[in-house]
């Protein structure tokens, strides 16, 4: 049986970096990923990398068949190049398999060739997110019902797509099939459209998803499915709706069904999310969990964080924690693209806080006159006594940058003046904080 200083579960961001650092630091590493199709984690491989690549082809009209292909290429490239810079660090070793505990040092690892196992001091889970399908009749993966994963391996463009689930991943492939000219229809149970969003971003989101052809099916229970050789069937109380491609977009879970951890004596909570503390440590004091698997927000950047949280306790000063992260940054890359931080205007003022709205349509922008993409709006809400940004939301072009300029104020704990103020280079999208800002009495 080999010996490990580490073991890791996972070759997703936090994994794949944890490895190089402690490899580099002279410790001998065992990355552990069941798939070689998933070198460098999800983010690469399924999540924001292939669809940012969409995403960008979409916009510049180029045919699915093209982008698809060049999704391919981008994806292959950035496996290739995580692969190699773990196996050219002597002291890690990249293991195939699938890991499973036998106790809290051991990990069984199963792979098409063989069973082997192997001891470590510390074990780091790092297994990522799977997607939910809910349990309704004939709502099965195969070649017409698919997850977020399986879409992106798609051949052929789908003339009607039906999506179900309205959250921000089937907002985020209701535009862009729409962009490549697939008949898309988004099916929510939910009365209400991205509950999560203040209701004028929510609508100017429909608007723009409408203009682009999409059909909202709000309110819509879905009662079962008929998959067929051609199409997908579903039954819903208002009827029946005929689709040739079927997303399922409800939701991901924690990936922790396959480890066993009750061996490890590992604690979970009831959707199969590791507990950890605020450095990340399980029940168990040498078993951290990291990343999607944690049941956190599920983001790159908060997966490259864990990392920082993990590496500080082990070869640094073991100060950081997960509660010095806050403002936390999301964008939805549908087009024009949603990004959003803090606190929205129904959250302010459920907390009884004393504040001004600020709103302004981005066909005021010079830039988005530019790029001709004058759709969206810009919110901001501002506390009157500290005067300081307490959320943000970005429904235009480039948003995902200008938000993370938002993030550095907000942290820094500044007043809005500062983005009112500020010298910004012209004619950008960032310069719109000058004129969002100015609004504010």
């Amino acid at each position: 049986m080999n010996h490990y200083q580490a073991a890791i579960i996972g070759f997703g961001k936090a994994g794949k970096t944890l490895a190089a650092a402690l490899g580099r630091a002279g410790w001998r590493v065992a990355i552990i990923e069941k798939s070689r199709a998933m070198y460098g984690g999800t983010c690469i491989n399924v999540g924001c990398i292939p669809t940012k690549a969409l995403v960008h082809d979409v916009q510049h009209h180029a045919s699915f068949s093209d982008a698809m292909q060049r999704k391919a290429a981008v994806v292959e490239l950035l496996r290739e190049k995580n692969y190699l810079n773990l196996a050219a660090i002597g002291k890690v070793d990249v293991i195939d398999g699938e890991a499973e505990f036998v106790d809290a040092h051991t990990l069984k690892i199963t792979s098409s060739q063989q069973v082997s196992q192997i001891h470590a001091e510390r074990i780091f889970i790092n297994s990522g997110a799977e997607a939910v399908f809910p349990a309704l009749e004939g709502l099965v993966a195969g070649p017409r019902v698919v997850d977020s994963s399986g879409i992106l391996n798609l051949t052929q463009l789908p003339q009607r797509l039906g999506i179900l689930g309205g959250g921000y991943i089937g907002v985020e492939f209701a535009s862009m099939f729409a962009g490549f000219g697939s008949e898309v229809t988004l099916f929510e149970s939910a009365p209400q459209f991205l509950a999560r969003e203040d209701d004028d971003i929510s609508a100017a989101i429909a608007r723009i998803l409408q203009e682009q052809g999409v059909k909202l099916e709000l309110n819509t229970a879905l009662q079962r499915v008929t998959s067929g050789r051609d199409s997908v069937t579903l039954h819903t109380a208002q009827g029946d709706r005929e689709v040739d491609v079927l997303l399922v977009a409800t939701g991901r879970r924690p990936a922790t069904k396959a480890l066993k951890l009750e061996n490890a004596g590992v604690v979970t909570d009831a959707r199969g999310a590791v507990r950890v503390d605020k450095q990340l440590k399980t029940s168990v004091d040498h078993i951290w969990a990291l990343g999607d698997v944690t049941g956190g927000p599920q983001f790159t950047y908060i997966s490259l964080d864990d990392f920082r949280i993990v590496y500080d306790q082990l070869l640094g000063k073991g100060t950081r924690t997960t509660e010095d992260r806050v403002n936390i940054p999301y964008s939805v890359f549908m087009t024009p693209v949603l990004s959003r931080i803090g606190l929205t205007e129904a959250q302010a003022r459920a907390q009884g806080r004393d504040i001004q709205v600020v709103t302004l349509p981005v066909a005021a922008i010079p830039r988005a006159r530019v790029v001709d993409d004058t759709r969206g709006m810009l919110k901001a809400v501002v506390d009157n006594g500290s005067q300081q940004i307490l959320g943000v939301a970005l429904l235009a072009a480039d948003s995902h940058e200008v938000i993370n300029i938002v993030k550095t104020v907000m942290d820094a704990g500044l007043p809005y003046s500062v983005l009112r103020d500020q010298i910004f280079t012209h004619p950008t999208m960032s310069e719109s904080l000058n004129d969002l800002f100015a609004l504010v009495k």
